[in-house]
């Protein structure tokens, strides 16, 4: 049934899209390029709506039943709309902080929270009183995340749907079936806007699918990894280490540089990837790899021991700390472990003597 759900919700968002495309340029819902935007020339935006009604299908085909899924489906419908009047007249940054904080209390008053953390050795931090504001924190900072990497065509729906992969594929394995049915209808639905949105995009999916699928990401990555024995909290931070280091990475080169934290800049993984030179093609592809790296240790992550567990956790932090250095997403002056570990390498080389 799942597998049906996600080729049904493929083919009837892919179907979709072109006629959401002449909606989008009917009411204006168009992206015009600008000295911070990768695109030349207007592009039709509101392809989230693709997504969010092949989502909508799938839920009907398949039927999940849970406590939780009225208070996803209203915040769901509060980001939509928040993204849709973004797409349309481009809220400021208060209006669209508001309208996540509006989805995100939704679904934490409907139980959806971090209620304690799994330690290693069995143990267990109850979180308390401060669940709920964690719980917000982490849903407000994954919706905006994903936002922030939708800068390329595909990149965001590319990224989106191989954490999502990641995600279902864990909650099947756990036996989680309203995760997984969660998960797969917003794979197929992601999959059928990928065709259209992949370079050269013909439809972007605006802030109405970026924050939409933000949203759902972080919900369903809550309830997927309560039960999760070990790092609890950790398996989704790393399946979405990629988006969340570059919105990091992003707040700490704007406080470096004394700007403004909602400042635009050119400074994110995909423009540093592409001043490496890169294509618009290769810097997706690359970022998809890298994704799919973290993704693949955050499952090897819930299925090793204590021991191994750490040495995958190592390895991520120096594969994310080499990424942010190699291709500068602080500033080309930051490389503290390359200049430490090419320091290390110079002394180990035999000294030369002239004859």
């Amino acid at each position: 049934m799942l597998a049906l759900a996600l080729v049904l919700c493929f083919i009837v968002t892919m179907l979709i899209t072109p006629l959401v495309k002449r909606f989008a340029i009917k009411i204006g819902a168009i992206d015009k390029p600008n000295h911070r935007k990768v695109h030349q020339t207007v592009m039709a935006r509101l392809g989230g709506l693709a997504i969010y009604i092949g989502f909508l299908i799938g839920l009907i085909i398949l039927q999940p039943e849970s406590p939780f899924m009225i208070p996803v489906l209203i915040g769901g419908f509060i980001i939509i709309v928040t993204g849709f009047l973004d797409d349309m007249m481009e809220l400021s940054a208060k209006w669209k902080l508001l309208g996540q904080v509006a989805a995100a209390a939704v679904v934490i008053y409907g139980g959806v929270q971090v209620e304690f953390i799994n330690l290693p050795f069995d143990g267990q931090l109850q979180l308390g009183w401060f669940s709920i504001p964690l719980t917000l924190l982490w849903i407000i900072g994954v919706t905006n995340a994903i936002n922030l990497i939708d800068g390329l065509d595909g990149l965001a729906a590319g990224v989106s749907s191989i954490v999502l992969i990641t995600i279902s594929s864990l909650a099947i394995i756990q036996g989680d079936v309203f995760v997984a049915a969660l998960g797969v209808i917003l794979l197929g639905s992601t999959l059928g806007f990928l065709v259209h949105n992949f370079n050269p995009a013909k439809i972007f999916m605006g802030d109405t699918g970026a924050l939409f699928l933000g949203y759902m990401i972080s919900v369903i990555s809550l309830l997927g990894f309560k039960n999760v024995t070990m790092f609890s909290l950790l398996i989704p931070v790393i399946i979405l280490a990629i988006p969340i280091s570059d919105t990091l990475f992003a707040i700490v080169r704007r406080l470096v540089h004394k700007q403004p934290l909602s400042a635009p800049d050119k400074s994110h993984l995909h423009h540093c990837l592409l001043r490496l030179g890169l294509s618009h093609k290769q810097t997706v592809l690359a970022i998809y790899a890298m994704t799919a790296f973290f993704g693949l240790a955050a499952v090897m992550l819930t299925m090793s021991t204590l021991w191994i567990s750490m040495i995958i956790l190592c390895v991520t932090i120096i594969a994310i700390q080499f990424i942010v250095e190699r291709v500068g997403l602080v500033s080309s002056e930051y490389r503290p472990m390359i200049k430490f570990f090419r320091r290390i390498t110079n002394s180990k080389r035999p000294l030369k003597y002239e004859k």
